[in-house]
């Protein structure tokens, strides 16, 4: 009997301390469920920077690009590509042969134009007023004699030698020659009409108009620098045909250079006059280049597959080491906030309106509202209130669990 009592009790105490054990397991299992592990970050103040990059093409703000006025043959070409040249330099002379014939041509015909143009205006050719000189002498002629001999009759009359027929009819041709007289001077002077004038005048102009197109060709064969720059392309070769508007060659002021960047459309609105911009080009991966924007998208284009807005870009610091049409990556600095508190981006919750954070204080969440300020980059955000510098905030689980007020953490870098 007191051997089973004994073995009763042996038992018990045996479930008893399972029991204990399994609880105290159970504990401890339950207590490190408990605990989530996050990754946390330091509240601190930084330099908050966003850029927008994109492509672009450098071109100049100067330039002289140089046309083949008509069709025609290159005769020489003077300079060298990156050569530098002054106002009026030779840079290419084309065949300039049909250019003198039409010259001399439409200045033969000019000349025979002023030449009418002054017969008109004198009243006729120098043989015509010759001729009417000639008629003008003869008819003086007849009526001077026709004067004598009227007065030799009328003398006779008197004496009753002469009858009076005979002085009407020498009268008769003493008429006769004044009025002779009086119709070659009215034939001198109304030879030509105002029309005629008009006409010559107009046919003088058309002339006047065909010289001065033959002198600008001439002129023309002769390309001359309008700008002082740097000869940045040469399309043609001595003795190459072009067509009348082929380009030859460009000439530009490489210390004066803009960028054409073609910014995508969410990225438009960041972007406004003023802005810096780092300039990169492959060529000269070393090389870095600064400006500023200089007149923002005013419409959106369709570029390749993208729309995108048009932007221009001018350079600050080109010594004519960045070259026009080459490729070039503009990143431009949309904004810059120097010495702000801010925290990671993946720290900041919203709910609606509100903002808040998670701060670890005693190995548990706090959820703490917070107020954004305006300096916002991809990867940090500026806090205007709310947290303090130093603070410990969560960024997230590294399990899968939310992060809730209250959770007891522990936290990891």
């Amino acid at each position: 009997m007191a051997s089973s009592t004994k073995s009763r009790t042996t038992v018990i105490t045996v479930l008893a301390a399972a029991l204990v054990l399994a609880g105290i397991l159970a504990y401890l299992f339950r207590s490190s469920q408990g605990t989530v592990e996050v990754r946390s970050a330091k509240v601190s103040y930084q330099d908050l920077i966003s850029t927008v990059a994109t492509n672009g093409k450098v071109e100049p703000i100067d330039e002289f690009p140089a046309y083949a006025a008509v069709p025609g043959t290159v005769e020489k070409i003077y300079v060298d590509v990156l050569q530098k040249v002054k106002v009026g330099t030779l840079l290419i002379k084309m065949s300039d042969s049909e250019a003198y014939a039409r010259l001399a041509s439409s200045t033969s015909a000019l000349a025979q134009q002023k030449a009418a143009q002054q017969d008109l205006l004198r009243g006729g050719t120098q043989d015509e007023l010759n001729g009417f000189k000639n008629d003008l002498n003869r008819a003086e002629m007849q009526r001077q004699q026709a004067a004598k001999s009227l007065a030799d009759l009328q003398a006779l009359q008197q004496k009753g030698a002469a009858s009076a027929g005979e002085v009407t009819a020498a009268q008769q041709r003493v008429d006769n020659a004044k009025a002779m007289i009086d119709s070659i001077h009215q034939r001198m002077g109304n030879r030509f009409s105002a029309a005629d004038v008009a006409r010559s005048n107009a046919q003088v102009a058309d002339a006047e108009a065909g010289v001065a197109a033959a002198s600008h060709a001439v002129a023309d064969s002769e390309i001359r620098s309008k700008i002082a720059g740097t000869v940045y392309s040469i399309s043609v070769s001595d003795y190459d045909y072009v067509h009348g508007g082929d380009n030859l060659l460009n000439v530009a002021d490489l210390n004066r250079i803009q960028v054409r960047a073609y910014f995508d459309e969410p990225e438009i609105g960041k972007l406004s006059v003023g802005q810096p911009v780092k300039i990169i080009w492959d060529a000269k991966p070393n090389q870095t280049w600064h400006g500023h924007i200089e007149r923002t998208p005013s419409s959106v284009i369709t570029y390749g597959t993208r729309n995108v807005g048009e932007c221009l870009i001018t350079v600050d610091d080109a010594k004519g080491d960045l070259l026009p049409n080459t490729n070039v990556t503009a990143t431009v600095t949309t904004m810059q906030r120097f010495h702000v508190l801010s925290i990671p981006r993946e720290a900041l919750h919203t709910d609606g309106a509100r903002s808040f954070i998670y701060v670890i204080k005693d190995g548990r969440l706090v959820q703490t509202p917070v107020q954004v300020g305006a300096a916002v980059n991809l990867t940090r955000v500026e806090i205007a209130g709310g947290l303090s510098e130093n603070e410990s905030i969560a960024l997230n689980a590294t399990s899968n669990r939310d992060l809730t007020n209250g959770l007891k953490v522990k936290a990891v870098e």
